[in-house]
């Protein structure tokens, strides 16, 4: 479904000289800048209007609208949700690459692949392809500021540097551990938690719905690494075990696909300590099944990863992705339909039982 402001925003980006393609045209393996992924949403919209929606959920110090594209089958039913977004680090490019891709290829599955419609059935999927829009905008600019990471929001009264490195400055452990309160650093984390605009639309939308929410997952690069919460040592998540056994099947999964070894841990076991992060605060909010991924590569390329290199990166990361989400839905609704069978034999029995010593 497309509002009206978004079919003005279409004409816009026509009158601004941006291509608009089809669905089926579009390069999805090519890094694109944000007026094109805006007009591809739009796109998705338009092309799967009983499935793709766009919800505009905040916006940036810039004034950029911060929008998601939900995706999901109508159900009667009360449905779970799963959360994705990408782009929180400006310079990490594969992160919306992959964003759009994961859309895509659920789109194209859901009417030829039974186990993606009951998923879409029973779940939502809230994708962001670009989180920190001015800061992805600002990496386009030359290269100059191509390896731009923060927002481009000012820095504090006195200071003359730019920018709130957006994955310190979430409400979770905020401000203690592998991060700075020096403006002019990279992983400079606010004023205060949540002070940047970004960090509190995701907070308002996700954590006002918080017991939706099955899965979150914050993608970017690179280092091939699949982390679990927390950041900070000493902080063991409860679910810890199984984050680690669904985080590592997923990881056996990405390396059937190319081979690229995937490492499985927590920041402090496998990277290194932090907090901040928008992984350990979903967490907090008690979703159950919390990941950042790290794609592509190990440091020969870095936040540049050659084009080349897009649809494996995607291809391989989608394997993995979608098998945590599988394992989450068939916990979820499969094992409640087995109890609910379970419980109806049982009960049926003792009926049963009943009818006949009577």
């Amino acid at each position: 479904m497309i509002t009206s402001q978004g079919l003005r925003l279409l004409a816009l980006l026509s009158v601004a000289g941006t291509t608009i393609v089809t669905s089926e045209e579009y390069d999805y393996f090519k890094y694109h800048p944000i007026s094109e992924i805006s007009a591809w949403m739009l796109q998705m919209a338009k092309s799967y209007p009983n499935i793709v929606t766009i919800q505009e959920y905040g916006k940036t110090y810039q004034l950029r609208p911060i929008r998601l594209l939900k995706i999901g089958l109508k159900s009667e039913a009360k449905k779970k949700a799963v959360w994705m977004d990408c782009g929180i680090h400006a310079r990490e490019w594969i992160a919306p690459a992959f964003c759009q891709y994961f859309v895509k290829q659920m789109l194209q599955a859901h009417d030829k692949d039974p186990k993606v419609k009951e998923m879409m059935t029973h779940m939502d999927f809230y994708v962001t392809p670009v989180l920190n829009m001015d800061g992805y905008f600002h990496t386009w600019k030359s290269n100059q500021t191509r390896l731009w990471r923060k927002n481009m929001s000012p820095g504090p009264a006195g200071c003359n540097c730019t920018g709130t490195d957006l994955n310190r400055n979430f409400d979770a452990s905020w401000g203690t551990l592998g991060t700075s309160h020096d403006c002019c650093e990279i992983t400079y984390c606010g004023r205060e938690a949540a002070s940047e605009q970004e960090a509190q639309a995701v907070t308002y939308f996700v954590g006002s719905r918080r017991e939706d929410f099955l899965c979150f997952f914050t993608i970017h690069s690179y280092g091939q690494m699949l982390l679990v919460p927390y950041g900070q040592p000493n902080n063991t998540d409860p679910n810890y075990n199984e984050l680690m056994k669904v985080g590592t099947a997923a990881a056996d999964a990405i390396k059937k696909v190319h081979g690229k070894k995937y490492t499985v841990g927590t920041p402090h076991e496998i990277l290194y300590a932090y907090s901040g992060s928008s992984r350990d605060w979903a967490r907090h909010q008690g979703i159950p099944f919390s990941y950042t991924f790290e794609l592509r590569d190990t440091g020969t390329f870095g936040f540049e990863l050659p084009e080349d290199q897009i649809k494996p990166t995607c291809e391989e990361a989608y394997s993995g992705l979608l098998h945590i989400i599988t394992y989450v839905h068939d916990k979820t609704f499969n094992g409640a339909t087995r109890s609910t069978v379970g419980f109806l034999s049982i009960l049926l029995l003792a009926i049963g039982v009943i009818q006949t010593s009577g």
